[in-house]
This record gives C-alpha cells, structure tokens and sequence, in this order.
C-alpha cells in the first residue's frame, strides 16, 4: 500500500461545485494513507481512509480521519468526490462500505501506524466496521496530548438497554499500540458526564455480561442517570484538548 496519497484524477474535471470544493480541501502532503481500494479493470471508484495531518493544527478535538469516496464517469471525463472525517479508522471505514466498498477491502489498515493492543480492540473494530447504519454518530473528540485518545459518542439503534455507546480509544506511545472498549449510558449527560469524571471503569454494554453481573451494570446505569452528584458539564467542557494546557502536539499519534 502507498501511504502517499494519489486520488488518480489526471485528465479529469470535476462533475460539480461540491467535488470541486471537496477535491481543494486536499493537500497530498497533508494525508497518510491508511487503508485503500480501488475497482478494477478501470478504476472508476476509489475508497481511502487517510489520516489528515493539517487537522493537528486546526480547531482542538476535530476528528483527524478522512474517509473519501472518488467516483469517475471516464466517458465525460469528470469524477465526483465526497468526503466525511471521523475520530477513529474503523468509523471512517464503515463509511466507505456504506458507500459501496467491498467489506473485505477495507479490513487491512497499513501505513506502519500503531496495531491493536489485544483481541478485544480487534473484535471491537470489527463490529463498527461491519455496523452498517446501526450506529448514530452524536459527538467526537480527539486528543493529540498526553494522554492521547478520541472518542465516539453514538446512539445504539440495536440497543434494547443504555443506548448510548460510547467508543474509547486511547494510544500507548510508548509501545506504539492502542487499545478500542465500547462503554453503555441511558443518555447523553451520562456518557458526557463520566467523560468529565473517569473515576469509575467505563461501563460495560448490558447485554455483554451475564446473570448478576449484568443486574449490577444495570444498577449502576440508573445511579448514572439519575445522580446530581456530579454537574452536568457546560458545552464543551468535557473535551480534555480545549482545556489542556497548552503544548506542542505529538505529531502522528493516529499513525
């Protein structure tokens, strides 16, 4: 796989004003490459999932990974491009399959970033990655600071129980691994407040436990939901980037 970025449009124009805008938020040197697909025999569409390196500079917490679709009519000579940015891969992989991308195309991610660090992140990945529609984007943040993490905050169509899903993703820069765990809410101000909080484990979907373990998460959702302990946080505050001191960001932390 090239990590360096190439949307293959020599001799092409753009079909409308959305590609054309779409086409010039792009610097090359700005995207690693992290996993691609490109139909055969003639090319007429292009999948890739790209890591945004401008985005670093940018407004803190804004989602880093790029998902882009290219579609090219090679009679007309014109090509159409949509794009859509997300905090982790597997999300921006999901994308892109929704888009048309063979599922099997999309599960090898290369660009020598950092691997999973267990089974459980992998297994993880998996199911947004093959979710279809089934996740609600509602709110993400990333952080390139020490320690750093994004996260996704979705609503859980499938959920009988805490609908809220919030997916933690969290890089260890020393061993150049990461590591994926899906937590459970009744609602937003929970997930937002144990955001704010951390000083109790991430809870766990209900339907992942089993017998009286899955009563106590139970229990313990509705303490959540129903506690005035801790305030509810103001908008924005809960996105460590902003509040922060500020420092140099670590420079590819999602490679």
């Amino acid at each position: 796989m090239n990590t360096e970025l190439d949307f293959r449009l020599d001799d092409l124009v753009p079909a409308d004003a959305d590609s054309e805008y779409a086409e010039q938020q792009f610097w090359s040197g700005d995207l690693t490459v992290l996993t691609e697909h490109h139909t055969a025999p003639h090319g007429s569409h292009s999948y890739v999932v790209a890591h945004d390196g401008s985005v670093t500079w940018g407004v803190p917490g804004e989602p880093q990974v790029a998902a882009i679709k290219v579609a090219r009519n090679l009679s007309l000579n014109t090509f159409t491009m949509e794009t859509i940015y997300h905090a982790t891969v597997p999300f921006a992989q999901n994308w892109l399959i929704e888009q048309g991308c063979p599922p099997e195309q999309m599960a090898e991610v290369g660009g020598g970033g950092a691997t999973p660090a267990d089974d459980l992140t992998v297994r993880i990945e998996a199911q947004i990655r093959g979710s279809g529609t089934r996740y609600e984007v509602i709110e993400t943040d990333t952080s390139d600071y020490d320690p750093g993490e994004a996260w996704t905050l979705t609503r859980d169509s499938d959920a009988v129980q805490a609908p809220i899903r919030l997916f933690l993703q969290e890089w260890d820069i020393n061993s150049h691994t990461y590591t994926l765990r899906e937590g459970a809410f009744v609602d937003e101000d929970a997930a937002l407040r144990w955001l704010d909080d951390r000083s109790t484990p991430l809870p766990q979907p209900p339907e992942h436990l089993g017998g009286a373990a899955s009563l106590r998460t139970r229990a313990a959702l509705a303490r959540s939901a129903g506690s005035t302990e801790i305030p509810k946080a103001a908008p924005g505050a809960h996105q460590s980037a902003t509040t922060a001191p500020v420092q140099p960001p670590v420079q590819g932390r999602l490679l």
